[in-house]
């Protein structure tokens, strides 16, 4: 611990310092935050088996008809599991996009990489990785989705320009 953090220790009593900007002070955490989860999919299986098809799969709501990407079971707004599977266009248009210099440590082992927002021509906006140079994707632009495999060895999706 550096003694500049160990003064603001001893005079707050916490790992809190003054921003340079501001001055409003701010926690800094001392803790390596490692988080590993488990998440049960069993209910959106068919997504992931459709991913393996090369597929873009969602759900629909049989009573409101509202859809959702990526596929919930339960509907929010009719509170009920009567969900339709409805494979997706994979067109659509770039709405936004960042590239990510400082990564999180869990995508430590890629280069830099894009985040885009895309609306898709039957409607729901789908964020994934932009593939290619983010320096030639311009919001409006014509954009498709692909199935393709990680570096981790599983599947998933990513958006692509259309030329």
């Amino acid at each position: 611990m550096d003694e500049k953090l160990e003064n603001h220790i001893e005079q707050y009593g916490f790992p809190i310092v003054p921003d340079e900007k501001s001055g409003a002070l701010q926690w800094i955490d001392m803790r390596e935050l490692r988080v590993k989860f488990i998440i049960s999919v069993e209910k959106i299986k068919p997504f992931f088996e459709g991913l393996k098809e090369g597929k873009l799969l969602a759900t629909k709501c049989k009573k409101c008809g509202r859809l959702f990407f990526p596929p919930q079971k339960d509907c929010p707004s009719c509170r009920t599991d009567e969900m339709d599977w409805v494979e997706l266009s994979k067109e659509g248009q770039l709405e936004t996009l960042t590239v990510l210099f400082v990564r999180p440590p869990s995508f430590a082992n890629y280069d830099p990489y894009t985040v885009a927002i895309a609306k898709l021509d039957d409607g729901p906006r789908i964020t994934a990785w932009l593939k290619g140079d983010p320096t030639k994707a311009r919001p409006g632009m014509k954009v498709r989705v692909e199935v393709s495999k990680r570096k981790e060895g599983y599947y998933m999706y990513e958006l692509v320009p259309v030329e």
